[in-house]
This record gives structure tokens, sequence and C-alpha cells, in this order.
């Protein structure tokens, strides 16, 4: 199972570090592996959070994750989306925005990062907002419970996370936006209006492309419930629930839930591909180390989904929102102030990992007390002891 799911992964790594060593030398496998690295480390929470949605759709809809996405993930956000980025900032044509990324890699690595507070206001307050979701809701199950459960009662305030992260965005906006280093000249610029309008667009993405999916997945539920419904009265309630378990959503439902997956993959990228930057300017290069990382995400996303790792390690999900909390702060501090890229992928790592230990801890204790409980059952109690000896 193992190599079924990374086979592609490791084809597109070989052939990919063959590529660079060709075009570009030992000193380009380097740069290529390196990038790799970045984007696998720095998007492992992405893992576990596509995982928790890929898991709802269908086998069509998973292996299209796995096809398309891929091309949308590497094509669409780490080639063609920083082209888009230095058209818009450039206000040039898609041709001269390419031609200025391969002769002219200096201006385009200006261009990008006057970008960045666009850029990064977008993408944190998109990221924000799944993030508090998350944290507001009311579950079943808690990691740390003294946090969570509060939060749980305050989020039956209605709209409490559009609030929050439009307060978030304007603190940002009047704080950290307002003296932004210049790109172009010495001194610092206000950026103030630029990332509230960026912010505000990723607040309005992730509503309409969250409802629209919450909508469909619900009318695909209202389906599969009527449908399943008529299959206990035709075939019985246990072929029912063998049926119910290999289906997932489908139709219009899972096509929104894969926009769904592709906003958020795309949320993070942002940096990812930022952070190349501090790599490399070359745009080929950039983009063949990035796609191969996002290939081992995609690859692991499936691997969590088919081994059932999020079923076994509760505590998993939480661990990669908080990760997602985390970045999205780290993003709208980044209009700012310079963070190293490592910073942001070993504190995202930390919180999955120690999320990790303590779903391993919490299985071990419960295997403890059920053993418990099944040897308190075998032996008898005193007095039936004594009424078997008589």
């Amino acid at each position: 199972m193992l190599f079924k799911t990374f086979g592609w992964s490791m084809a597109v790594t070989v052939a990919g570090l063959a590529l660079a060593g060709l075009w570009w030398g030992w000193q380009g496998l380097a740069v290529v592996a390196i990038l790799s690295l970045l984007e696998i480390s720095l998007s492992f929470d992405n893992a576990v959070i596509n995982a928790g949605l890929l898991r709802k759709l269908n086998a069509f809809w998973q292996k299209t994750f796995l096809t398309i996405g891929v091309l949308i993930a590497v094509f669409g956000m780490r080639m063609i989306f920083p082209v888009v980025i230095v058209a818009i900032t450039a206000r040039t044509g898609p041709l001269e925005a390419v031609s200025v990324a391969i002769h002219d890699p200096d201006r385009y690595q200006d261009l990008v990062a006057a970008a960045h507070p666009a850029i990064a206001a977008f993408g944190g307050v998109f990221l924000l907002m799944i993030f508090l979701d998350f944290i507001l809701e009311d579950r079943e199950i808690a990691w740390l419970a003294w946090l969570e459960r509060p939060l749980a009662k305050l989020g039956k305030l209605e709209s409490l996370s559009v609030v929050a992260a439009l307060v978030i965005l304007v603190i940002t906006a009047l704080t950290v936006a307002t003296a932004v280093p210049a790109t172009d000249a010495p001194g610092t610029v206000d950026k103030s209006a630029t990332v509230l309008l960026a912010g505000v667009a990723g607040l309005i993405t992730y509503l309409v492309v969250g409802g629209v999916s919450a909508y469909f997945e619900g009318t695909m539920a209202e389906a599969e419930a009527e449908a399943e419904a008529e299959a206990v009265e035709a075939v019985g309630a246990s072929d029912r629930r063998a049926g119910a378990t290999s289906r997932g959503l489908a139709g219009k439902a899972a096509l929104f839930m894969f926009l769904y997956l592709e906003v958020i993959d795309a949320s993070f990228s942002f940096d990812g591909v930022i952070g190349a930057f501090a790599i490399t300017n070359e745009i080929f290069m950039m983009a063949l180390g990035l796609g191969i990382g996002a290939m081992y995400i995609r690859s692991l996303t499936v691997f969590l989904v088919r081994k059932g790792t999020l079923d076994d390690y509760v505590y998993l999900e939480h661990g990669a929102h908080y990760a997602i909390g985390a970045l999205s702060l780290i993003l709208l501090a980044t209009i700012k102030y310079e963070i190293n890229e490592v910073i942001t992928g070993l504190i995202g790592a930390v919180l999955i990992l120690a999320a990790f230990w303590s779903s391993v801890v919490r299985n071990r204790r419960h295997r403890e007390s059920y053993e418990e409980l099944e040897n308190d059952a075998e032996i008898p109690s005193g007095s039936d002891r004594g009424l078997t000896g008589v």
C-alpha cells in the first residue's frame, strides 16, 4: 500500500531531480531538493486538514484530487500564481510577466515582495477562519479541554468567528500594515488599505466556498438518507450499511468540496511560494521543487485517509488546526516583520507531533482500561468463589 500511494511521488521525485541535474547541474539539483523538503515541512499540517475533508468524498473524487488536483497545485499555485502576482502588481500582461520572471529574476522577486502584504492578508484571514470555525465548534472529543470547552460555549454566539476575524484584520491593518518596509526605496509605506481589502476578499472567499460546499453536502446527505431508507426495504439493513460505507460525497456536493480543498491548498501554498524566494529566484526551479513537495503532500493525504489515521489518532486534526491558527497569525505578522520559514515549519510540526503523542497516550490508557475491565469480568467475585466452593 505504501508504494501504491507514494509511487507516483517517488517517480516524480526521481524525474524532477534528474531534470534539475541535467538542466542546472549539481547546484540546481541541490536547490530543487531543498525546495521539496521546504514544501513538505511547511505543508504537513495541510495534509492532515485535507485528509479530514477528503474522507468525505467518494473514490472518484479522491482520485480526482490526486490527478487534476495535483496539476492545479503544481502548475496553478507553484508556477502560474507567482506570474499572476507579478502581472497584477506591475500592471503588465501575463506574457511580459513570464518574460520578467525568466530574464530578470531580481525584479521578479521585488514585484512578488511588493505584493506580499495582499497575499499574506488574503491567505491569513482565510486560514484564520478555518481555525476559528474549528475551535469555536462544540466537539465530543477535546484535546486541550481547558481551552476548547469554554471557546465552544462562546461559539454558540452566531457569526462569532467572522467578527473575531474582522477584529484581528482591523488590528493588523492599524498596526503592522501602517509601516511596511518599502521594496523599491528606503523607508516604509502604508499598506493598511491594501491589507483591509485583501483580508475582506479572503473572508468573502471562505464564506462563499465554504457555504456553497456545506449546502451541497447537506443536499447530498438528504439524498443518501433517502437512498438508504429505500435500501432497508429492498435488501435489508446489513447490505445498506455495507453500501453506505463504500460511498462518499458525489455530484455537486463533491465538486464544491473539491473546490474548497483546492482553495485551502492554495492558502497553505502562500508561505511555501514566498519562502522559496529566500532560496532561489528561478521560477522553473521553484516550480519543480515545490511541485515535488506538493506531490508528497497529496500522497500523504490519501495515505492518512486509507489508513484511517485520523480515526486512530483523534487529536491529529486538532493539532493541525492549531498549526493553521499559528500559520494565519504568522502570515499576518509577515506583512511587516520577516519571520524565518524554518520557524513557521517547526511550529506546525511541533503542534502536530504533540497532538500525535497525546493521541498515542490516550489510546494506551483506553486499551489499559479495557484490559482491566476484561480481567475483572473474567475473575469471579469473592462471594461467587465461595458459592462455587460449596
